[in-house]
């Protein structure tokens, strides 16, 4: 029986993952699941998992969640300290999968433990890269890739031999935009934006696709868990989004991963590993696609790419405040302050304004990712003087 955690239960991710928990109950003790505002569904995922301890990042649901609960033996507790101490739960395994910059301090407190960690939350790398993986040498701790695409390359390079690997290539649909003029992302309305092709996630990540931020995210995340340059790491756009990751070997191999696009494939390789564990995912068809795409990212109508390899190449801060702009930027998008191509320029102009300072505390990352947003949030015509 392991011990496990799950931070960010009630997003996808950890829905995916608390499914997967429900279907081996015999191997899996939930030592706690951390959602952020949704009560009811946290509570329906501790009772399902007879969790040990049940825990809302949102204060003002504690009474909701409570009442709940009440009748059953998992103990209850609310707030950001809250979401902390429960990371730093000893656990065998622990995903990480809060979003964003609030994701930060779970994810290092877990890491802290020196056990499994299954990375789902892509700024404790982006954002705080150096800060984390000194964390995870420190404390001996096993970072396992969650993204299908890092994943996809994790389990190309089954036999480790890293000296051995040219290049690695990530994958990406395309997004919905893939083929649309920049007239016609420059009218893109939200609605337009959220409607993934291959994929069902949430909002932030399904815009994060349409801009291809996400894989320029994915880009710098590569480069910190492989140990690679960013010269090292290419992009393919392959909309059938078959082909998650492949690793070019200097012998002239070219390992692929396939699978569905089910993302309880990766978290279970994840929550199993070393081994592998049996799952419900729909078998991959390739009769049925019978045909399979690439072809190179466009950077003049996704600049996203780009901004991301040139916060890479520069260091410091500059990943953190890369991301905390975009962050800002997608909310503002969503709310149709901003539109669509005005993520990325929103995006570079705190780049060029606030450039690649120090960041090698935790506190220096938040401290950058606070004056990025503060800065992004000021382009918005809501903020703007």
């Amino acid at each position: 029986m392991r011990t496990v955690t799950v931070l960010g239960s009630t997003g996808s991710i950890g829905c995916s993952t608390v499914d997967l928990l429900e279907q081996a109950r015999d191997r899996y003790q939930v030592r706690a699941l951390v959602g952020g505002k949704n009560a009811a569904r946290l509570a329906e995922q501790a009772k399902s998992l007879n969790a040990e301890l049940a825990v809302l990042a949102d204060e003002s649901a504690v009474e909701e969640l409570r009442s709940l609960l009440s009748g059953t033996k998992t103990k209850v507790a609310c707030g950001r300290q809250a979401v902390i101490d429960a990371a730093g739960l000893p656990a065998d395994w622990t995903m990480a999968a809060i979003t964003g910059a609030a994701g930060l301090e779970p994810t290092l407190a877990s890491v802290k433990n020196g056990n499994a960690v299954a990375l789902a939350n892509k700024e404790a790398l982006v954002c705080a890269g150096d800060v984390m993986l000194r964390a995870v040498d420190a404390a001996g701790a096993t970072l396992l890739p969650v993204d299908s695409e890092h994943n996809a390359v994790f389990q190309a390079m089954a036999d480790r031999q890293m000296d051995q690997v040219e290049k690695i290539i990530l994958t990406a649909s395309g997004g919905p935009f893939r083929k649309a003029s920049v007239a016609e992302m420059e009218a893109a309305t939200p609605a337009q934006a959220l409607k993934h092709p291959t994929w069902t996630m949430g909002a932030k990540i399904s815009i994060d696709s349409a801009t291809m931020f996400n894989k320029g995210l994915e880009v710098i995340e590569a480069a910190r868990i492989f140990g690679l340059t960013e010269d090292r790491i290419d992009v393919l756009v392959h909309p059938q989004s078959v082909v998650h990751g492949m690793v070019q070997y200097t012998d002239g191999s070219l390992i692929a991963q396939m699978g569905s696009a089910d993302m309880r494939i990766p978290i279970a390789h994840t929550l199993a590993w070393p081994k592998r564990m049996a799952t419900t995912s729909p078998r991959l068809d390739l009769a049925a696609f019978a045909t399979l795409e690439f072809a190179a990212p466009d950077e003049q109508r996704f600049p996203a790419l780009r901004l991301a390899r040139e916060a890479l190449r520069a260091g410091g801060a500059a990943s953190a405040i890369l991301s905390a702009a975009n962050e800002v930027a997608v909310e503002a998008f969503l709310n149709k302050q901003i539109g669509f191509l005005d993520i990325a320029r929103v995006v570079e102009r705190v780049m060029t304004k606030l450039g690649a300072p120090s960041a090698d505390t935790l506190d220096a990352v938040l401290h950058w990712d606070a004056e990025a947003r503060r800065e992004a949030l000021a382009l918005t015509p809501a903020h703007a003087a």
